[in-house]
This record gives structure tokens, C-alpha cells and sequence, in this order.
């Protein structure tokens, strides 16, 4: 038996690691094959298809969508939206998780039920609400329009998340605090934040992402050339006639890119805080 539970540990590792690359794989085609088609020309394409190599580097259509839609623009705008909302539904988050999962407000189960509720609506129920609203306090068209959206959906998951976790917090950590003369505010910034960190750097990093990916709320809020994100610039160039294959497979690697580059960074982050969270 003991010769026989070490094999069979190997043999379902290596089925496991079969499937985790084939489904790698899966992820990575599309990928390269938008790669390979942003590097071609259109005679190229035309004549080889798109699953063949580039015969030569072909540039032309990066530089045509980063000009005709004035890519660092709409880069500035996501980053700056994404980031905003990030910050603030985190903050957000933590300052309601904080009064539900450790204040014990009253009626804490339904609170948390409603914004669990709340979160499961479709962006399509809040589009006309918002579009009246944004109107008549004249933020239409403004990127603080879409950073308020969001932070609250974004928020509203983050609470339930953090109220969760904020539940099971140690009862003798936040008694020795406050017989240590710390008051609320004191006993957030200075205990539950710094213990809580890896899982709010987590949340950072998820909600930078989904912000960034968001199309429908942008595109409806967001109208002017100036304002627009980079989902939004790239899917306003899709009916465009001028717009050819190796041009649109260089706009979507640029959308790509970003984000792309931004999880690069922040993977030991993201792996600690879950670490983290998993251990504690």
C-alpha cells in the first residue's frame, strides 16, 4: 500500500497538470493568433490567412489605431477610472464591512442579504435611472458618472466579501485593543486594516480588472471622443470601414496589453493575498 499511494499521487498530478495545460492552451490560442494577425499586412492576410506566420513586421496598423483614436488619451481615461474606483470601492467596502461584520449593526443578516441582492441586478435595469440622474446633476459625459457607478456596484460585492471575513475576526485581538484605549477609527486603521491587507490588495487588483473590461455603462454614459475608455474606442472602430483585420487584431492587443501588464506586476500580490487569506 505505501508503494502503491505515492504512484497513484503521480499519475493524478500528471493528469492534473494535463488538464491545467490544455485548458492553458485553450486561453493562450486566441491570444497568439491576435499577435500574429496585428503584425501582418492586409495582403498578407488575404493571401496566407490568419493562422500562418508574418512573411515581414508589418507596424502600419498599430500606429493607424493609435492615431485615429488617439490611444494615449483613451489609455489615461481607463487608467484613471479603473484606479478611482479600485481606491474607492475598497475603501468603500471596508468602512461598511467594518460597521456589519465587526460593528454588529441591527439587522446585519438582512442588510447583507440586500446587498447581495442589489449586486445580481443587470447594468441594462440601471442604465435609464442612472441617465436621468447623471442628466440632471450634470455629470452626463463625465468620467466621474462611470467612477460612481462602479464603485458602488464594485463595493457591493466587496462588502459582502469583507463582511464575511470581518465576522470571524478575532474577538480577544479587538478587545485587548480597546482596553488598550483605542476607539473605533483607531481599532480599523491600525488592527483590522493592516491584518486585513493581502485580502483588500486582492479586491484592488479585481476590481482595477473587471473596471477596465467594462463596456455597456462607459459606452452609454461616456459619448465624447475625449472621454472614452479603451473597450470603448476599440468597439466604436469595429463598423468603421477604413478599420481592416490587422487593424482591429492590433487594437485588441493594445486593449490587451494594459491589463495584461498590470496583473504582471501585481501577480506576487495577488498569489500573497490569497496565500494569505487561504492560511488564515
Amino acid at each position: 500500500m505505501s508503494r502503491r499511494g505515492p504512484n497513484r499521487r503521480r499519475f493524478s498530478d500528471w493528469i492534473v497538470l494535463a488538464i491545467a495545460v490544455g485548458l492553458g492552451l485553450l486561453i493562450a490560442v486566441p491570444l497568439l493568433l491576435i499577435l500574429i494577425n496585428s503584425f501582418k499586412s492586409p495582403g498578407d492576410y488575404n493571401s496566407s490567412g490568419p493562422l500562418a506566420l508574418p512573411t515581414g513586421l508589418y507596424f502600419d496598423g498599430i500606429v493607424a489605431f493609435w492615431e485615429r483614436v488617439d490611444f494615449p488619451l483613451k489609455l489615461w481615461n481607463s487608467f484613471f477610472i479603473s484606479g478611482m474606483v479600485a481606491v474607492l470601492a475598497v475603501g468603500l467596502s471596508m468602512l461598511n464591512a467594518f460597521a456589519l461584520g465587526i460593528g454588529r449593526v441591527k439587522g446585519r443578516l438582512w442588510i447583507v442579504v440586500l446587498i447581495l441582492l442589489a449586486n445580481m441586478l443587470p447594468q441594462e435595469v440601471l442604465l435609464y435611472p442612472l441617465y436621468f440622474l447623471f442628466k440632471q446633476v450634470g455629470l452626463y459625459d463625465n468620467p466621474w458618472s462611470v467612477i460612481i457607478t462602479f464603485t458602488v456596484i464594485q463595493s457591493a460585492f466587496g462588502t459582502y466579501l469583507l463582511s464575511s471575513v470581518y465576522g470571524t475576526f478575532p474577538k480577544e485581538v479587538l478587545e485587548a485593543a480597546a482596553l488598550d484605549g483605542a476607539g473605533r477609527w483607531q481599532i480599523l486603521w491600525r488592527v483590522v486594516f493592516p491584518i486585513s491587507r493581502p485580502t483588500l490588495s486582492v479586491l484592488l487588483i479585481f476590481f482595477f480588472i473587471w473596471t477596465w473590461n467594462e463596456f455597456l455603462i462607459p459606452l452609454t454614459f461616456l459619448v465624447s471622443n475625449a472621454n472614452q475608455t479603451v473597450p470603448v474606442a476599440i468597439t466604436a472602430l469595429q463598423g468603421d470601414r477604413l478599420m481592416d483585420v490587422t487593424t482591429t487584431s492590433a487594437s485588441a492587443l493594445l486593449g490587451l496589453l494594459p491589463t495584461l501588464v498590470f496583473f504582471l506586476i501585481f501577480q506576487r500580490t495577488l498569489t500573497r493575498g490569497i496565500t494569505a487569506g487561504a492560511v488564515k
